[in-house]
């Protein structure tokens, strides 16, 4: 049964543990040249063999949902929110490395709004991890967790963005067919609005890899990359970059709406 077929079949109650499993799900990549050049434009990064440090984040989504679709993992994949992402990068990738895939969950945790978890992603090269992917996923329900404190509305920026982007609708839909995330919030205005949203959503990971696809030459071949992500993306949208040394931000262009942060780490 396909992955996202079962995302969608997760939703049917039927009773779950309430811890996450232990195994750890393997798989081999080789890269495909032709994929690789349709991720990198759509995320605006020069054609070229060397793995953007997101690529292998793609490579490793078919495992991951594969993961978070089992009847013993916790909670339904739908419904859960990407809220930060690390990627740790030891060695530049490139399309002719074979990547050793593995995929395991952990750290179940209280939030003020709910649940959080890990996914962890590595990638090996002859034996020996050169890449790390750690997504941390919101699950919103009860929660033994502290009294959530409302945060200070953030102020639109003083300072113009170094670049404003236009998003298209279509980037949704483009990102899905070369990430092989196709969840509605995405692609669809029904699906969307299903979840609350009056229009399709980006991709966090898109957001991401946008950003860094700008920093392109001025990125070292070890660092680590965190993220937040803040608010959703409607699409289409119109949003400002900026980049102030081992920082960088996605914000609305007109109101200044924060809908991502990161830092980069040598």
């Amino acid at each position: 049964m396909p992955s996202m077929l079962r995302a969608a079949l997760s939703v049917v109650p039927f009773p779950r543990p309430s811890t996450l499993p232990e195994d750890t799900l393997t798989s081999t990549a080789v890269v495909d040249r032709a994929h690789l050049a349709r991720y990198q434009r759509v995320c605006g990064f020069r054609l070229s063999d060397r793995l953007p440090v997101t690529y292998p984040h793609v490579l490793g989504f078919g495992l991951q949902l594969d993961l978070m679709t089992r009847r013993d993992f916790p909670f339904p994949v739908v419904g859960g929110v990407h809220v930060a992402n690390r990627i740790e990068q030891t060695r530049p990738l490139t399309a002719d490395d074979v990547l050793e895939l593995a995929v395991h969950a952990q750290d179940l945790r209280d939030h003020p709004r709910g649940r959080q978890y890990d996914v962890i992603t590595t990638a090996s090269v002859d034996g020996a991890v050169v890449w790390r992917d750690v997504s941390t996923y919101l699950r919103r329900g009860p929660s033994a967790g502290p009294r959530e404190e409302r945060p200070a509305r953030e102020p639109a920026p003083g300072a113009p963005p170094h670049a404003t982007w236009r998003v298209p609708t279509s980037t949704g839909t483009a990102y899905a067919d070369a990430s092989g995330d196709h969840n509605p919030i995405h692609t669809s205005w029904l699906g969307a609005r299903l979840f609350g949203f009056p229009r399709p959503i980006a991709h966090g990971m898109w957001s991401k890899a946008r950003c860094l696809a700008a920093l392109e030459g001025r990125l070292p071949d070890v660092y680590t990359v965190d993220v937040s992500f803040k608010l959703p993306m409607l699409l289409p949208a119109t949003v400002g970059f900026t980049w102030t040394g081992r920082e960088f931000g996605l914000r609305d262009a007109r109101s200044g709406k924060p809908y991502l942060a990161g830092t980069v780490t040598r």
